[in-house]
């Protein structure tokens, strides 16, 4: 079991369902159990602040329309950032970004808090249901809110499958395994499939043309591309309620986009800034990030004679710090599938068996 530590922004059940007013309560839906999420600009869970609120702080309209323009939406967002990002953008001074950082300061707590407390929200988390049962269960529940979750393997394991099983259960009320918000999904590999998410909307018996509205889908084509949808993702959460953000594949576009090892340290350094503004937006929003990853052969390695899986998930350390949960996903026989801890800091190192059916991620086949 990894020991290493993650600040995140845990989203509580209380404040969830809170937040049902988001949810069309129209009779359609609330006689078949269907979902609809409306877009009601300041209802997100994780009590996120506008940036609008610098007005009312003295911070002139100007330079928060500056800071809209550069990608930051909310206070949150401005008190994560250091000092050195904030100063190179155009017309914000070195004494205005001192000024903006001071107000920050004031609304988001950066400071200590106890134990207690940190266990208190963590006991509240939302996990987000996979589809399967015994896969839900080896995670404590589902997919983590507020943290990254990283799903590595061979191709035909289930990745893909599994996002977008993800991306319709994350609209379910939170007493089914849901967390009662939109997915943002970006593809980076052609693989996004509205065929299946309609055929898993129907197996939850949730409204196939409300379960579709409710995904925001974007194609990335190039790793700057990439970056930029990360800034249109945080204008998004800032405007209604997300509660998943899905990037099918990281490193696809890195792998192509760069090459050799003489761009290998410029790759890295993109990816890390890359994996650096996903937990801002889990820590700024409280969302689910759940992040797919390639695996590479080592046939030369002189271990790979006596392991039997010789294979390693790309992005080397950089991605391996970055993700809280790592899954590593396998072939088993027919449609079955297995699925290991191979990295988290609370759960342990196990394995379980889910099975890729037409209506998405489910239980294995007794028979």
């Amino acid at each position: 079991m990894s020991t290493q530590s993650k600040r995140t922004t845990v989203v509580s059940k209380e404040d969830a369902e809170a937040a049902a007013d988001i949810i069309k309560e129209d009779d359609e839906s609330i006689e078949n159990d269907e979902n609809g999420i409306e877009d009601q600009g300041g209802d997100d869970i994780s009590e996120i602040t506008l940036l609008d609120s610098f007005i009312e702080r003295g911070i002139s309209a100007g330079d928060v329309k500056k800071l809209k323009e550069a990608g930051y939406f909310t206070v949150e967002s401005v008190a994560y950032t250091p000092k050195k990002a904030l100063t190179t953008i155009k017309g914000l001074s070195e004494s205005k970004v001192d000024k903006i950082l001071k107000e920050a300061s004031n609304v988001v707590d950066l400071g200590f808090t106890t134990a207690m407390e940190v266990h208190q929200r963590r006991n509240e988390m939302i996990h987000i249901t996979t589809g399967s049962k015994e896969l839900d269960k080896v995670l404590g529940g589902g997919i983590e809110t507020g943290s990254i979750t990283e799903l590595f393997g061979e191709f035909r394991t289930g990745k893909t499958q599994l996002c977008h099983t993800l991306a319709v259960s994350c609209q379910l009320p939170v007493n089914r395994g849901g967390a009662e918000g939109k997915c943002l999904y970006i593809d980076t590999e052609g693989t996004f499939r509205p065929d299946r998410i309609l055929s898993t909307a129907q197996r939850f018996k949730l409204s196939t043309e409300d379960t579709l509205n409710n995904i925001a889908i974007a194609r990335a084509y190039n790793t700057d591309h990439q970056s930029s949808l990360l800034v249109q993702a945080a204008a998004l959460m800032s405007e209604t309620r997300f509660a998943l953000l899905i990037v099918d594949s990281t490193i696809a576009l890195f792998r192509t986009d760069y090459s050799g090892r003489g761009e290998l340290s410029a790759r890295q350094m993109h990816l890390a800034r890359f994996l650096r503004h996903l937990q801002r937006l889990a820590d700024e929003f409280g969302v689910a990030i759940v992040i797919t990853n390639h695996v590479v052969a080592q046939p030369d390695s002189g271990a790979a004679m006596f392991n039997p899986d010789p294979k390693k998930p790309t992005g080397g350390n950089i991605i391996a710090h970055a993700a809280c949960t790592r899954l590593y996903l396998r072939k088993d026989r027919g449609e079955n599938r297995i699925c290991k801890i191979y990295d988290s800091p609370s759960l342990p190192e196990t394995e379980t068996m889910f099975a890729i059916s037409e209506a998405g991620i489910n239980d294995i086949r007794d028979d």
